[in-house]
């Protein structure tokens, strides 16, 4: 009788704000997935994000024995990757040197820096265990080029959604047997944020920076603002500066716009006549064709594909106004909806079956 294979086992964790979700694959198979609410209430304990470590580990550990999962058997686990440095896109293998970055928040506290402290402290409880982050908002492929911002004294940042962008890029390129190394796409990220990257050979030379409010509006930012009109009403005395932020990130958009920060909501509003709404939804539709336009640019007009994902990937209406400027560009996929757990599993079993070398956080 032959040997009998074992499954690879891995357990993925993704810290959001208010939620931590958690899924055990066994191969590409998800054999247990949880979303663990945080009640706000709760989470207004702690005076920093690292201060939620124990609560969330906890919360972890008790819905795993509770589903009867023994984590001494999962050999790998892999996280949302934090507000790192910038680094190039890949699976990194927690270390000390990150450790220490996501503590402090090296780039920002975020929710997402408790992922690999979690993942490793697991990992030092299981003999053998690994634990691994992969392609966090902040991996940095820009050309020196795209740097440039018309200033001196600023500069242009890369932090995009890089986990799904590269996910379906890659898929992409499997549907068509080819390696993504060899092809120039554009992907277009449309979820609570929307980021546009291009993709030239395996690297995203280009992206607007959607955490901080550049590039279109989407349903709760307001996206790229006129320049002069935000410097004088910054100055205004109207606005504090918290207000000002909110203004540019969680307050913007179809929410500033019409009251919602729902895609879905927002498309009954103009099925059913609703004249602002029409125009509000198309001219965010407007503003993701022009970014997608000028990725073209970036890519000198050779592109082999747009890829559309993200939530606001499933609204018909929206695709259908967005595809009608674009495609003459190239031809367009739509790929509804992001799975990061998905996505995290399939880079960790990429590094198992020595497809992809980890790399070093430094």
């Amino acid at each position: 009788m032959p040997d009998t294979v074992l499954p690879i086992k891995i357990l993925v964790i993704n810290p959001g704000s208010t939620s931590t979700k958690i899924s055990v694959f066994e191969n590409t198979r998800a054999v247990f997935s949880k979303s663990i609410k945080h009640p706000v209430e709760e989470l207004s304990r702690f005076n920093h994000v690292t201060d939620q470590f124990s609560y969330r580990k906890n919360h972890i550990l008790n819905e795993l024995e509770q589903a009867g999962i023994v984590i001494s058997e999962i050999p790998y686990l892999i996280a949302r990757g934090g507000m790192l440095k910038p680094i190039q896109s890949g699976v990194y293998e927690v270390n000390e040197a990150m450790l220490r970055d996501l503590r402090i928040g090296v780039m920002g506290e975020h929710a997402s820096n408790l992922g690999g402290i979690i993942a490793h402290n697991l990992a030092q409880s299981i003999p053998n265990a690994r634990a691994f982050i992969a392609d966090p908002v902040v991996v940095d492929e820009l050309s020196d080029i795209a740097r440039y911002a018309g200033h001196p004294n600023f500069s242009r940042q890369s932090i995009f959604h890089a986990l799904n962008q590269k996910a379906i890029a890659r898929t992409f390129a499997h549907s068509i047997s080819r390696p993504y190394e060899e092809l120039n796409l554009i992907v277009a990220h449309l979820g609570g944020g929307i980021t546009v990257g291009a993709h030239e050979k395996g690297r995203v030379v280009d992206v607007n920076q959607g955490l901080d409010g550049e590039g279109p509006f989407s349903p709760e930012r307001s996206g790229t603002l006129p320049a002069g009109q935000l410097i004088r009403t910054c100055f205004s005395g109207k606005y504090t500066e918290k207000e000002i932020y909110k203004m540019v990130l969680g307050h913007g958009g179809l929410l500033a716009y019409l009251g919602s920060n729902n895609a879905r909501e927002v498309e009954d509003q103009a099925r059913s006549g609703n004249k602002k709404a029409q125009m509000v939804y198309e001219a965010m539709a407007y503003q993701v064709a022009k970014e997608i336009g000028a990725c073209s640019a970036v890519l000198k007009g050779r592109v082999d594909a747009t890829l559309i994902t993200g939530g606001i990937a499933y609204s018909e209406l929206f695709v259908q106004m967005l595809t009608y400027r674009i495609a003459w560009i190239a031809p367009v996929r739509i790929f509804p909806g992001e799975d990061e757990m998905q996505a995290l599993a399939h880079n960790m079993l990429m590094v198992v079956n020595g497809e992809l070398q980890p790399k070093m956080y430094i």
